[in-house]
């Protein structure tokens, strides 16, 4: 099995987001990851789903997804074609004793301190799930009394836009029209 992130463009609709989850529970696949908001377009939605599949069925669903008349276009970004990234707020503890501890680790690893308390400080960082995963590992020494995490957010390397050649002129802002 091999990891996937597909960068879909969907209709920003009411029970778009829950046919493409159906699609992929149907296929029995675990989507790893799901994040999904707005593009610069107000009437389309940006998905970006990581799931961990063999080739020729991750095809499969891909041909089923083009299918949905929701869906607008896929495109699978590979991770040296693409910025990948995700958030991660998390909450740590840190006393008298350990809080410089931890505002060092926080330094070392390009992260932030978004609240702090007289026992805790919380944590934003951001980065691909490697970094994260590390930056978990370091903060358990110091105990984790919260955390949550974003979906992978990923967007193709390069002046490209997945919206190129996807939107009809007139689906396009005015001032993109003419271009």
């Amino acid at each position: 099995m091999s990891r996937h992130t597909l960068s879909v463009l969907v209709e920003n609709k009411p029970g778009v987001l829950a046919r493409v989850a159906a699609l992929f529970s149907r296929r029995g696949f675990n989507i790893e990851s799901l994040a999904v908001g707005p593009t610069e377009h107000p009437d389309v939605s940006r998905m970006t789903i990581v799931v961990n599949v063999e080739e020729s069925p991750l095809e499969q669903v891909t041909k089923q997804l083009n299918k949905l008349v929701n869906v607008i276009k896929i495109v699978e970004l590979e991770s040296s074609a693409s910025v990948q990234r995700e958030l991660l707020l998390v909450k740590v503890k840190a006393d008298l004793a350990t809080r410089s501890h931890v505002l060092e680790t926080v330094q070392l690893f390009r992260a932030k301190v978004v609240d702090v308390a007289p026992d805790a400080v919380t944590i934003e960082a951001t980065g691909s799930s490697d970094k994260l995963d590390a930056f978990l590992r370091v903060l358990e020494t110091f105990g984790v009394r919260e955390l949550v995490q974003s979906g992978m957010v990923a967007v193709g390397r390069g002046p490209r836009s997945i919206t190129d050649r996807t939107l009809r002129p007139v689906d396009r802002p005015p001032a993109e029209r003419t271009a």
